[in-house]
């Protein structure tokens, strides 16, 4: 099992933040020292990668420091609240942690040669490519294979969480809250009866989530990879609950009637889309989703949100493989939810991520 014993039970309420908080703490020092020892050791065999990005000032590494700490308190907050059991806090996934983060910097090596060679569309030749969108095929985060092998859907996890200092989950958790209170326009669905997908859900660590906080709703998810999926697959099979039934579907195409469901999530996807794909994706969102349904989604915060960290933003595309992280942070995504049809659009912001609420008309 992943997932870390029940500590609403295990732990008196009073100790539980300080236990959060700790764990909070020990994941942050050890993205931090992951990250400092892998971009030593990475402009040392490639030089030239150092002058790529721009070092953030004190003041702003500060500020970032300041909103990782609004996080961890609504974070908290919310559990407390009941939107979601306070053991999710702590859900981990310690057994991939130990058996594939050796593979973590194995696999540095393989993304020095591309680096080398600048190279990042490099699939094995055993991965058949048939059938994927080309904006697809990419080494995106100069992931070995991109997203279509079964050791990138091991280590995405673990790489994600090291990028963000151990604030991922956190930041996936913010659409719960966002979530939860737009279904109780099908207050009178039974619980069984309610539909959620997951779009671009990947590894299925934002359908565990959502499964803790609606233990009974019948939970769904499509990605492109078959990779991907047989990782969530594995991984959502370790919680109670029904298992979620997941499609391997492009997003612009999604496999469903229309007013099939009564909310969407989409968690770090359209940061990796090109502009016409973002819109089609949420024109096929809006499609599936059932009048009054809501729809939710997670990705980057954007430059006109923190002007103050424009040089992390455009760091991450040059230090990443990210081709179509720059438009995204200038694109207009409450336009393209209009233009699709939903209303009443709600954006806020948490730590380094944007979030935009939005209804389908009843």
């Amino acid at each position: 099992m992943q997932s870390t014993p029940n500590l609403d039970q295990l732990i008196p309420e009073p100790l539980t933040k300080l236990a959060y908080q700790g764990f909070q703490e020990s994941k942050k020092v050890f993205g931090f020292v992951h990250k400092l020892v892998s971009d030593r050791l990475t402009n040392t065999v490639i030089p030239e990668q150092k002058s790529k990005s721009q070092p953030l000032s004190p003041e702003v590494f500060e500020k970032l420091q300041v909103k990782l700490k609004k996080l961890e308190e609504q974070d908290w907050q919310d559990a407390q609240a009941g939107v979601y059991p306070r053991s999710l806090l702590f859900d981990n996934p310690w057994s991939d942690f130990f058996r594939y983060y050796p593979e973590v910097w194995l696999d540095m090596f393989k993304i020095w040669e591309r680096l080398g060679l600048k190279d990042f569309q490099r699939f094995d030749a055993s991965i058949d490519k048939a059938g994927y969108p080309d904006y697809y095929l990419q080494n995106f985060h100069y992931q070995t294979d991109g997203y279509l092998s079964d050791m990138s859907a091991n280590l995405y996890d673990l790489q994600v969480e090291i990028l963000f200092n151990g604030a991922a989950d956190a930041m996936r958790r913010r659409i719960l809250a966002p979530l939860k209170a737009g279904l109780q326009a099908f207050s009178t669905v039974p619980a069984q009866q309610l539909k959620v997908l997951d779009v671009a859900c990947g590894t299925g660590r934002t359908l565990r989530m959502i499964r803790g906080a609606l233990p009974k709703a019948s939970l769904f998810g499509t990605d492109l990879s078959p990779a991907y999926l047989r990782k969530a697959n594995q991984l959502l099979s370790e919680i109670s609950g029904e298992l979620p039934q997941l499609l391997q579907a492009n997003s612009e195409e999604l496999p469903y009637l229309d007013n099939y469901f009564h909310g969407l999530t989409s968690v770090f996807l359209f940061h990796e889309l090109p502009a016409a794909a973002r819109q089609q994706v949420i024109n096929e969102a809006f499609r599936v989703l059932q009048p009054g349904g809501v729809f939710v989604i997670c990705d980057s915060m954007q430059a006109i949100d923190s002007p103050d960290f424009q040089p992390m933003m455009n760091n991450f595309p040059a230090i990443f493989h990210e081709p179509y992280y720059r438009h995204y942070t200038t694109d207009n995504l409450e336009e393209r939810l209009t233009t699709a049809g939903f209303t009443n659009i709600k954006v806020e912001n948490h730590f380094v991520s944007k979030y935009w609420t939005a209804y389908k008309p009843a």
